[in-house]
Order: C-alpha cells, then sequence, then structure tokens
C-alpha cells in the first residue's frame, strides 16, 4: 500500500525534485503538496499521512512553525517529519530537532543522500 506523503515548499521545481526522488529511489508513494506551511497544517489535518518533508523558509507558516503545529497534532510522533532545507548551520538543525524533525536533509541533495535519509522510512 503506497505511502501518503506531504511535501511543503514554496517552490513547484522543489516539490517536483522530491517526488521525483522518491520516484527514483523506488518508493511507493502518493503526493499531496503544499505551497506554504499553512496549506501544509491544512492538508494534514485531513488525516492519513505517513511522512511529511517540509522546507524551511516559507511564506505564511515557515517549515520550523508547521513542525511545531505538526506535532502538537501528533504528540506520539507517530509521523515521521524530515526538513529538506539550505538552513544548514548546527544551530538550524538543533532548533528544528527540538521542534521534533525525525531527520535533517540539506539542499542541494544527492539521490545518494536522499535515498539514506528517506529509504529507511520505504524499507528500501
Amino acid at each position: 500500500m503506497p505511502k501518503k506523503v506531504l511535501i511543503a515548499d514554496d517552490s513547484a521545481m522543489m516539490r517536483k525534485i522530491v517526488s521525483k526522488n522518491l520516484k527514483e529511489m523506488g518508493a511507493d508513494f502518493t503526493a499531496v503538496e503544499a505551497g506554504d506551511g499553512a496549506e501544509a497544517l491544512n492538508a494534514f489535518g485531513q488525516g492519513g499521512f505517513d511522512l511529511v518533508l517540509t522546507d524551511w523558509n516559507m511564506p505564511n507558516m515557515t517549515g520550523i512553525d508547521l513542525v511545531r503545529s505538526l506535532r502538537k497534532l501528533d504528540p506520539q510522533k507517530k509521523v515521521p517529519i524530515i526538513m529538506v532545507t539550505s538552513e544548514a548551520t548546527a544551530d538550524k538543525v538543533k532548533e528544528a530537532v527540538l521542534a521534533g524533525v525525525n531527520n535533517y536533509l540539506t539542499k542541494p541533495f544527492t539521490p545518494e543522500t536522499f535515498k539514506a535519509k528517506l529509504g529507511p522510512i520505504f524499507g528500501l
């Protein structure tokens, strides 16, 4: 059964790149795309997600605020959240982990790095 993946990024091109990388690594998934954190939070509220991939820098609601909001809705951390962002400083990584992300993927990423971070979620 395919995993339902929420991809939140204000760049339509980056959402496509993430989907493409998921397909190329052999993941069985259906994607729901969101252009900002507020849109992603609304989509998440519909339920049924198995994974959230979010950028940090987005309009309306940032990725870090999205993560904090999602963890209030999912306090047991049943849904993995991976931050996919160009924010690479140790302080930002620490802030994201404290907010509740399960993993952190820095842009730009290689297909190998992408698979290393996401493959285990899909059993790959």
